[in-house]
């Protein structure tokens, strides 16, 4: 199975589209595009840019987008996925009668995905899956507080991280928290810090961010929403620490622009 870059790069050749061309009728920028192309953006583009791509070269509906989807599963969930499918498989008897014995028979697993093969043992077990508690948090890496640096992104699984934190009073479920690293928000954030940051809420002028940008790197910002010198919508990212200085961005190069809500400090021994 191609994977996302390769599936969009063939169809555009074969419809003989320049990376111009589609740039042109998709909206999205011609580095952006050429970065999808080859593999080089850690994480899928967001469903919005999908949905484009889907639409100018002429895919099915949610075709790029269940590509996508599979992508963003992490290696430790699709290995799960690949277990219960071959258990199921051999409780069915539906594998290859030439595949030998304790599961070394090979599965496509993204395969099984796309034409929902998946679906019946992933309800099957819902039941017994435990819920993660209203409130409960996941921290799901670093963000630089400093210039853009890479990031795993926010595509994680629902109640799937490396740690939690408990935070009673955010409702929002799509809220994670990240720990900063990095100075340039001191001294309001410190290394070390966690800060919460909630998707469900519109940031304004002035508030803290965790920023997005369209190369899927990310940074910790106080955020201002401005117009560049030829008149187009601009971020102007600042930092709290008067040492650095701010960055101007496009607004068309952010994808994500995440409101921090809370922070748990780390106390100084």
């Amino acid at each position: 199975m191609q994977n996302l870059g390769d599936k969009i790069r063939s169809q555009r050749r074969r419809l003989g589209l320049t990376l111009d061309a589609l740039s042109a009728h998709s909206g999205i920028s011609k580095p952006y595009l050429s970065l999808i192309e080859r593999g080089k953006v850690l994480n899928p583009p967001s469903d919005d840019k999908l949905r484009r791509l889907e639409q100018a070269l002429g895919f099915d509906v949610s075709q790029l987008l269940a590509i996508a989807q599979i992508q963003r599963t992490p290696t430790d969930v699709r290995a799960v996925l690949q277990h219960l499918l071959q258990k199921k498989r051999e409780e069915t008897g539906s594998g290859n009668a030439d595949a030998p014995a304790g599961g070394g028979a090979a599965i496509d697993l993204d395969a099984a995905y796309l034409t929902g093969a998946l679906r019946e043992i992933v309800e099957q077990r819902a039941q017994n899956v435990q819920t993660i508690p209203v409130g409960t948090v996941p921290i799901i890496n670093k963000v630089s507080a400093g210039y853009p640096r890479e990031f795993t992104d926010l595509d994680y699984p629902r109640g799937v991280a490396d740690a939690y934190m408990t935070c009673p009073d955010l409702s929002d479920p799509s809220a994670f928290a990240a720990r900063v690293c990095g100075d340039s928000m001191q001294p309001k954030y410190r290394e070390g810090d966690v800060v919460v940051f909630s998707p469900a809420m519109y940031p304004r002028s002035g508030d803290d961010c965790f920023v997005r940008f369209e190369d899927g790197q990310t940074t910790f910002k106080r955020v201002f929403f401005e117009n560049d010198e030829t008149g187009k919508p601009a971020l102007r990212l600042q930092p709290r620490n008067e040492k650095y200085r701010p960055q101007i961005t496009p607004a068309e190069k952010v994808t994500g622009l995440y409101k921090a809500m809370y922070r748990l400090e780390k106390v100084e021994e």
